[in-house]
């Protein structure tokens, strides 16, 4: 395998597990601001409110993108790696 094939299919790799990554990690993000901007305004100081709702958030958003993420890494798989396994 060629140095330039190597490292071309390795940023693609990392380019497809940042695309599958985004909307779990955006939807902590938000809902950590949300919840630690609520208890800041509020004065709860309560570790169980920042989990469960970041939770709650993290799972329905992989419901709803598990789709997506499934495309995305397929696509990788049948267009990138297979080809390259397989010698093509």
């Amino acid at each position: 395998m060629d140095e330039m094939i190597f490292f071309d299919t390795l940023r693609h790799g990392l380019w497809v597990s940042v695309l599958i990554s985004t909307p779990i990690l955006g939807a902590a993000l938000i809902s950590g601001v949300v919840v630690g901007l609520f208890q800041a305004l509020t004065s709860i100081q309560e570790m169980t409110l920042t989990f469960v709702p970041k939770l709650a958030a993290i799972v329905a958003v992989f419901w709803v993108s598990m789709s997506f993420m499934t495309t995305t890494l397929s696509g990788y798989f049948s267009t990138t790696l297979i080809p390259i396994i397989a010698g093509m």
